[in-house]
């Protein structure tokens, strides 16, 4: 992977990590909600993931991943589900409603 991303722009490699390192945090939070029980202190860790998550979505960079991978300019096998239209908001829809439970 080092290989392949100093052959890219600067900003490619920003963007891929970028949107790398939201990736994994999507992930963990599925992760995460999956489980039926969630200890309090978890649940802490996971409102930091859900609160990044949303600044990201909300934010121009998430924008502008989107609209390049659409456009065909990121790597076919980027793992992307957080590029997804839904995936995000879905996962901070779980989140919310599992801390409202309790």
């Amino acid at each position: 992977m080092k290989k392949f991303l100093s052959k890219l722009s600067p900003r490619r490699r920003k963007q891929l990590r970028r949107i790398a390192h939201y990736e994994a945090l999507l992930d963990e939070l599925l992760h995460a909600l999956a489980e039926p029980e969630i200890p309090a202190e978890e649940l802490s860790a996971l409102r930091e993931k859900a609160d990044a998550l949303g600044q990201y979505y909300a934010g121009a960079e998430w924008k502008r991943d989107f609209a390049d991978d659409e456009a065909g300019r990121l790597p076919k096998d980027l793992k992307r589900g957080v590029l997804s239209e839904d995936g995000i908001y879905n996962a901070l829809e779980a989140y919310r409603e599992r801390t409202e439970e309790d």
